[in-house]
């Protein structure tokens, strides 16, 4: 049974950081792709970043250059590392992962396993 459990939101003054963390289990196999993904009230869900071909990263453009997704193997643990925060950043974060080939674009459907959330509030 995989599961994904997130944390390391919090409420945060425009500007600042956060280092958000996701714990993975239950995998039996090696390659799994992660990636990150956030829905602010009364939208859909927006993929934020993830990894494909191995380690190579891509980035939703609006969180390019302030947000570092990586990852620790020996722990399991994904992490999501964002900087110069915004008040339009603000927005439940979502672990996600899927066991097979890794895509390069940042899409719901290419996820199976879903965390329940993190919440990330950014303000002015």
């Amino acid at each position: 049974q995989v599961q994904l459990v997130e944390s390391g939101g919090g409420s945060v003054q425009a500007g600042g950081s956060l280092r958000l963390s996701c714990a993975a289990s239950g995998y039996t196999y090696s390659s799994v792709c992660f990636g990150w993904f956030r829905q602010a009230p009364g939208k859909g869900r927006e993929g934020v970043a993830t990894f494909y071909s191995r380690s190579r990263t891509v980035y939703a453009d609006s969180v390019k250059g302030r947000f570092t997704i990586s990852r620790d193997n020996a722990t399991n643990t994904l992490y999501l590392h964002m900087n110069s925060l915004k008040p339009e950043d603000t927005a439940m974060y979502y672990c996600a992962s899927h066991i097979g080939y890794c895509y390069s674009d940042i899409r719901e459907p290419h996820f199976s396993d879903w965390g329940q959330g993190t919440q990330v509030t950014v303000s002015s």
